[in-house]
Formats: structure tokens, C-alpha cells, sequence
């Protein structure tokens, strides 16, 4: 079997655009990681774009300027409760495991891919109970900060002005 000349077609022009998505991830990742780094409801932000994160200078080394991925994670004041009702609060972010897609994502690790562990397991895995994980899409990095500055204002904890 091969693949067909339409899903070819399909994939040269995906990888044709790869760099300007990955471009895109990247650039909304490390402005939604400065945005949560600075806000009330967030205890922490793990992303190597932050000077705060343990390997942002081996990041600064070996990435390229500024493009530190599209992955990060953060922990909501108000512990496990306060992450499922900001999963259940986004709009814009879908409730995913996955990761790279064009959408932002969003997952409560503790809550769903690492339910089955227990609390020590999840501690000793790096997953903590207020922890949030994001892949972030390529929507307007506006749009994004506005979803999730809706759903951290439904956990309780007042949100900047």
C-alpha cells in the first residue's frame, strides 16, 4: 500500500507551513508563560523561556532565540479542585492529552492522565496536584490570555485588572 496523491498533497502543504506554526507555538508560549508568571492565581510557571526555569540558560544555548516549544506548565493557587474548575471553565482551549496541535490544550494531569497513580506516584512522576499542563495553539496569543484569564477568575482567586 501507498499513500495516496490527495493525503501527499495534503502533507507537502502542511510541511510546508511547519516552520510558521512552530514559529507561532513558540511565540505564544513564552508571551502565555510571561502573562501566567505575573498573574495572582498561578503559584508557578515551568517553561525554559522563563529566567526563573532551573535549564534556561542550557535553553538560551540550544535552542534558537526565543523558540523555547510550545509546551508548558503551571500551578493554580487553590490546588486540585482549582485546577479541574479552570480545565472546566476554558472555552477557547480544548481538555486534550495531545500535544503540537494548532489549538491551545489544555490537561489536569493529576485528574486524568495520572489518576490511576497514587499521590506519591504522581509527586515522584512531577505531577503535582495544581498542576496544569499546556500545549499552546497558534490562535491569537489575545484570545488565548482572555480564555484563561476567565477560567482563573472562576477558581476564586481575583485576576489582574
Amino acid at each position: 500500500p501507498c499513500v495516496s496523491p490527495f493525503n501527499s498533497f495534503l502533507f507537502l502543504q502542511g510541511l510546508e507551513t511547519l516552520s510558521l506554526r512552530v514559529e507561532r507555538h513558540c511565540e505564544n508560549a513564552l508571551k502565555l508563560a510571561k502573562w501566567l508568571d505575573q498573574h495572582p492565581a498561578v503559584e508557578w510557571v515551568w517553561y525554559p523561556g522563563l529566567a526563573s526555569h532551573p535549564y534556561h540558560q542550557n535553553a538560551q544555548k540550544y535552542f534558537r532565540e526565543g523558540h523555547f516549544g510550545g509546551i508548558l506548565s503551571f500551578g493554580i493557587k487553590g490546588g486540585a479542585e482549582a485546577g479541574k474548575t479552570f480545565i472546566d471553565s476554558v472555552k477557547l482551549a480544548s481538555l486534550l492529552a495531545n500535544v503540537g496541535d494548532a489549538k491551545t490544550l489544555v490537561i489536569h494531569p493529576a485528574s486524568t492522565t495520572h489518576q490511576q497513580l497514587s499521590e506519591k506516584e504522581q509527586l515522584d512522576a512531577g505531577v503535582r496536584p495544581e498542576m496544569i499542563r499546556v500545549s499552546v495553539g497558534i490562535e491569537h496569543i489575545e484570545d488565548i490570555i482572555e480564555d484563561f484569564e476567565e477560567a482563573l477568575s472562576k477558581v476564586g482567586i481575583p485576576v489582574l485588572a
